[in-house]
């Protein structure tokens, strides 16, 4: 979407990825989430599986407000996304951090 010019549809993708891999990981290892979209709160019930997610998220705290604010701001104001945005975004491998420190997802990309 990036190489397309298309930052909102990227800046909210990317928001959703977080919101719903974070879901699917709480369901598969706690057996429940929250029924929330904050990406923090969603972090914060992995504690109970691992107490370094509170060092992470105070780490990335910056970086965790900014996704969350993606999505309010994609989905209920007139926020432009840029390219400086979606770079922002794309450059933060906390995706790779969840899925070492959770490896556990069965059946992902099992065809």
């Amino acid at each position: 979407m990036l190489a397309l010019s298309l930052y909102d549809p990227a800046a909210f993708s990317s928001e959703q990825v977080f919101q719903l891999y974070l879901k699917a990981t709480l369901l598969e290892l706690v057996g429940d989430y929250p029924r929330t979209h904050s990406i923090i709160a969603l972090f914060k019930e992995l504690r109970r599986i691992d107490e370094e997610v509170e060092e992470f998220i105070a780490e990335n705290r910056e970086r965790l407000n900014f996704l969350e604010n993606t999505f309010l701001k994609s989905r209920y104001f007139l926020k432009a996304f840029d390219e400086g945005d979606g770079g922002y975004l794309l450059s933060w491998p906390a995706g790779w951090w969840i899925s070492d420190r959770f490896p556990c997802r069965r059946g992902m990309g099992e065809g």
